[in-house]
């Protein structure tokens, strides 16, 4: 960014970049006080490919604590202005917002644009010169199809409420549009399911998944997503037989499905969704119609063929249809993007120039025609395709692959649930040394707990006491699944990592402490602190009116350690509760 340029100080936007054939228009007007929409319209009287444009203006830096970005994880620092790495957002990666907050997590700016289909590029970065923020909006980073018109909207919230508050606005504003309508979420997709991933990988059986099937469902499970295997016995991990999709290693796919129903778990299975590898049929048969066959792992198909469209969705729906699945979890959506030799016209059998809009309607087409077979499919997408349009088609978003790191697991399930409404949102899967201690391995449940909970154990060779363990915590999940659902959540200290979480509904309160801090109670008339430490104790601050409170705490496993009378008036307290263990405190007058 040049120094010596000046920029406005909002609500003032500057533009930046040659416009060449197109007028670019720009007009504010404010929706209610410090909340701002500007209306951005560039118009040419020929097609033309528009080049890129900047939107940029500035704000004093004051109350600055940190920046929430998607995809952000454990970097909510505050950037510098000679810092390049900025928000990158389209159809199937990120969202296109930032929000900045301050050091009580309060909404200093957040703002966002209604184009979450095409490219942008987004930052809120710091000067030292001035001590001012400088945030800009991108347009047209890469290379765009020729085109007439563009439209699209700058939305700009710097109201005095919680950056989370912010960011929930924001995906209602989202919401409110027709491309970017989210999708019905079917109880299926709020319950908790088992993965063959992390414990199986590509080795699959038949006869070990059924035994499993049956002791996750008496743990409380309900749904087995068949993850990469099923469809090659090849188990080097690799992607060079995708594209067939033939269940190569269950022939009889429809009679195990059957199998799988019988034990009362639904089952979905897992498709790659851009990939072709050199090895399939599927391979000959469109060579030519990829975006690229240059990824490191297999050719990328390119959605804006018709035929290419034509083949995946009727993988998708004869898997339905003809094995009876209950979901299908799409993956590596982000691997369709724009290479460097993709070419961006609607010629020699593309009907579309644009390749993000080619995904649009591609999974547009896709979920139409699953959802004609069975209305309420669940639809697994993973992080980083979490962004507002994904939301039309998908209605579980997982967190990214985190494999016994469950603090990175916590901060991925609340980024993503801070800008998924009323979508589910799921853990990444669960998984743990099996020589772990319960306390530390049940720290991993605790940890996702409100997302919903994916495990991927070995069940049938997990001892008596970690069985007890996750059929505690996932008894307790389900009891409580519609608070953590669809009560108010509140995230705090998103740069501490969230090292407390809590959500509301109805005069009942659950929070999950992950780090030795003051935890307010609150005044809800049931209080369940999930103790997400090694250490025993919890320090608490009570500030309603002096009540009896029933006190009682479990173990991991589920044990009934303690349950006395506990008088409570304002004040600050220690509270004993055992590790990884969690504590209710219910008033009874």
């Amino acid at each position: 960014m040049d120094r010596t340029i000046a920029i406005s100080e909002f609500p003032e936007l500057m533009k930046f970049g040659d416009t060449g054939p197109f007028e670019l228009s720009i007009t504010k007007r404010e929706e209610e006080k410090d909340l701002f929409v500007y209306n951005i319209h560039l118009k040419a009287d020929e097609k033309s490919s528009p080049t890129p444009i900047t939107l940029r203006w500035k704000l004093p830096s004051k109350h600055v604590n940190g920046v929430w970005k998607p995809g952000g994880l454990h970097d909510k620092r505050l950037q510098y202005d000679w810092e390049l790495e900025h928000v990158k957002s389209r159809i199937s990666v990120n969202a296109p917002v930032v929000s900045v907050f301050g050091h009580d997590d309060r909404n200093v700016i957040t703002f966002a644009c209604s184009d979450a289909i095409n490219l942008l590029e987004m930052n809120a970065l710091l000067r030292e010169e001035d001590q001012h923020l400088y945030c800009h909006l991108a347009l047209f980073t890469e290379r765009h199809p020729e085109i007439f018109e563009y439209s699209a909207e700058l939305r700009i919230d710097v109201r005095e409420q919680s950056f989370h508050q912010s960011l929930k606005d924001c995906s209602l504003w989202w919401e409110s549009f027709d491309a970017s309508k989210p999708a019905p979420v079917p109880a299926l997709a709020k319950l908790p399911l088992y993965s063959t991933w992390y414990n199986f990988h590509q080795d699959l059986d038949e006869e070990i998944l059924l035994e499993e099937c049956r002791i996750a469902k008496e743990m409380g499970y309900d749904l087995i997503i068949l993850d990469d295997g099923w469809q090659t016995m090849d188990t080097n991990r690799g992607y060079d037989y995708t594209g067939d999709w033939q269940p190569d290693r269950f022939p009889d796919m429809a009679g195990f499905v059957e199998k799988v129903h019988e034990t009362g778990m639904k089952i979905g299975i897992w498709f790659s969704v851009p990939f072709c590898g050199k090895k399939s049929r599927a391979y000959q048969k469109f060579k030519g119609k990829f975006l690229t066959e240059n990824h490191r792992w297999a050719p990328v198909f390119d959605p804006r063929y018709p035929e290419v469209r034509e083949h995946l969705i009727g993988l998708y729906t004869h898997a339905v249809k003809h094995w009876k699945l209950d979901a299908l979890k799409l993956d590596f959506i982000d691997d369709f993007q724009v290479y460097p030799e993709t070419v961006l016209t609607s010629e020699d059998g593309r009907d579309y120039a644009n390749v993000n809009e080619g995904v649009d309607r591609l999974l547009s087409d896709a979920i139409k025609a699953l959802t004609e077979i069975r209305p309420d499919i669940a639809i697994e997408f993973r992080q980083q395709y979490i962004g507002p349009v994904m939301r039309k088609f998908g209605n579980m978003f997982r967190a990214f692959d985190c494999p016994i790191d469950p603090v990175s697991n916590r901060i991925r399930i609340t980024d993503v649930k801070l800008l998924c409404g009323e979508s589910a949102v799921h853990s990444d899967m669960l998984i743990w040394h099996p020589e772990e201690e319960v306390e530390v391995a049940a720290l991993q449940l605790l940890n996702a707990f409100f997302g919903v909970p994916q495990m991927s154990v070995h069940l049938r060779n997990t001892s008596e006491e970690y069985l007890q363990m996750i059929r505690h915590y996932t008894s307790f999940w389900k009891q409580h699944a519609d608070l953590i659902m669809d009560g108010n959540f509140i995230p705090h200290n998103p740069l501490g990592n969230y090292p407390l979480l809590e959500v509301e509904k109805g005069g009942h309160r659950i929070i999950g402490v992950y780090d030795e801090m003051l935890v307010s109670l609150g005044d809800a008339r049931i209080i369940d602190l999930l103790n997400a430490k090694s250490s025993e104790n919890l320090a608490v601050r009570y500030e309603g009116p002096e009540s009896i409170f029933l006190l009682r705490s479990w173990d991991c496993k589920g044990h009934l350690q303690l349950s006395e009378e506990l008088n409570l008036g304002k004040g600050l307290f220690e509270l004993s509760v055992p590790a990884a263990g969690r504590l209710r405190l219910e008033k009874v007058q």
